[in-house]
C-alpha cells in the first residue's frame, strides 16, 4: 500500500544510489585525469595552470576535476579559470562569474569580439570553427603570457581525440590528432589536455549529476552538418555495434609502429639494407670460425646432447619405477 511515508523512503534509497554513482563516476574521472597527467607530464611542481573555461559539459568537468585533484595532488599548482567572452548576442555574461565566485577559483573573463569577425569573414552556411578557434587561441595565448601562466588546459576528451584523427585521415591525408601534450608552434606554451583518457558520454552524466549551468555555442553549436557531427555519429554508430572499440582504437593511438606505417620522414626504410648488412657484419657464425674453434663447438654441442639424453632416461626410468 502506498503511503507518504513509503515514498519518502524511496526518495531517499533514490537520494542514495544517485550519490554513490556520481561517486563511482568522480573516482573514475578523477583516475583517469591524473593517470594521464603522470603519463605525459602535464603538471609540475609550481605550474600556474591555465584553466579555458567555455561554459560547456568538457570544461567544467576538467575544472572540477582539477580542483580536487590539487587538494591531495603530490606537487603543489595553482588554478586560473579563464572565460574568452566572443560576444554572442545573448551570451549570459552572468552565469559564468556567479558558478566561478561559487566554487572559491581564481578567474578571468576575456573580452574579445571574434563572433563579429567570423560572422563577416565566413560565407553564410560555411563551418566557422577553423577561423573561430584559431582566433580563439591567438587570444588565450596571448592572455597566458599575461597572467604568467606555464601551462594552458582545454577540455578535449577521448572522443575529441578519435574523431580528430579520423577527420585528419578522411580530409586532410594525414595521420595525426589531438595530443595530450602540446608545445606550441612559437615554443612559447605548453597546452596541456587532462581529459584524454575520460568518455564523453562520462563526461556527460558527471555534468549532468553535478548540475553545471551548461553555456550553448550560438556560433557552432547550431552547425547540424558538420563533418566532425558526421565521424562523431559513425564512431558512436561503431561503439553501439561493437562495445569497446573506442577504447582499443584509442589504445591503438597510443601504440604507434612507425616501422609499420609508411611515413619516410618518421622511419629509415631506405637504410634497412645498410641496418641489415651491420648486424651481419657482427654475427658470430659457426661456419666462419677456424678449424680449432670450430672443434670446440663441436664438443660444447655434443655435450648438451649427452646431458639432454642422460635427463630423459632418467625420466623415463623414473615413470616405469
Amino acid at each position: 500500500m502506498f503511503t507518504p511515508e513509503t515514498d519518502a523512503t524511496s526518495r531517499t534509497h533514490d537520494a542514495a544510489d544517485a550519490k554513490h554513482e556520481l561517486n563511482k563516476l568522480q573516482k573514475r574521472l578523477r583516475r583517469n585525469v591524473g593517470t594521464a597527467i603522470t603519463d605525459y607530464g602535464m603538471i609540475r611542481d609550481g605550474d600556474k595552470v591555465m584553466v579555458c573555461l567555455s561554459g560547456g559539459k568538457d570544461s567544467y568537468t576538467m575544472l572540477d576535476i582539477l580542483m580536487n585533484l590539487q587538494r591531495n595532488a603530490p606537487v603543489q599548482f595553482s588554478l586560473v579559470a579563464v572565460n574568452l567572452d566572443q560576444k554572442q548576442p545573448g551570451f549570459p555574461e552572468h552565469v559564468l562569474p556567479a558558478w566561478l565566485e561559487s566554487v572559491g577559483v581564481e578567474y578571468h573573463i576575456l573580452e574579445r569580439d571574434t563572433y563579429s569577425i567570423v560572422k563577416e569573414k565566413v560565407p553564410e552556411g560555411k563551418t566557422t570553427c577553423g577561423l573561430c578557434s584559431r582566433l580563439r587561441r591567438g587570444s588565450l595565448y596571448g592572455f597566458a603570457t599575461e597572467i604568467g601562466a606555464t601551462k594552458i588546459a582545454l577540455g578535449h576528451h577521448r572522443d575529441d581525440i578519435l574523431e580528430t584523427l579520423f577527420l585528419n585521415m578522411f580530409f586532410g591525408g594525414k595521420l595525426k590528432t589531438m595530443p595530450p601534450k602540446l608545445l606550441s608552434d612559437d615554443q612559447r606554451h605548453i597546452v596541456i589536455r587532462p581529459l584524454a583518457y575520460c568518455r564523453e558520454s562520462d563526461i556527460e552524466a558527471y555534468s549532468t549529476a553535478r548540475q553545471f549551468p551548461i553555456i550553448p555555442c550560438n556560433l557552432c553549436g547550431s552547425q547540424e552538418n558538420l563533418q566532425r557531427q558526421v565521424v562523431k555519429e559513425m564512431l558512436q554508430d561503431w561503439e553501439t555495434q561493437h562495445p569497446g572499440r573506442l577504447e582499443t582504437m584509442f589504445r591503438a593511438v597510443t601504440s604507434v609502429a612507425p616501422s609499420h606505417l609508411a611515413d619516410r620522414e618518421l622511419f629509415d626504410f631506405a637504410g634497412l639494407d645498410e641496418k641489415r648488412d651491420r648486424f651481419q657484419a657482427t654475427r658470430i657464425d659457426a661456419l666462419d670460425m677456424g678449424s680449432e674453434q670450430a672443434g670446440m663447438a663441436e664438443d660444447l654441442f655434443e655435450a648438451e646432447r649427452r646431458v639432454q639424453t642422460a635427463s630423459e632416461t632418467a625420466a623415463s626410468l623414473g615413470r616405469e619405477l
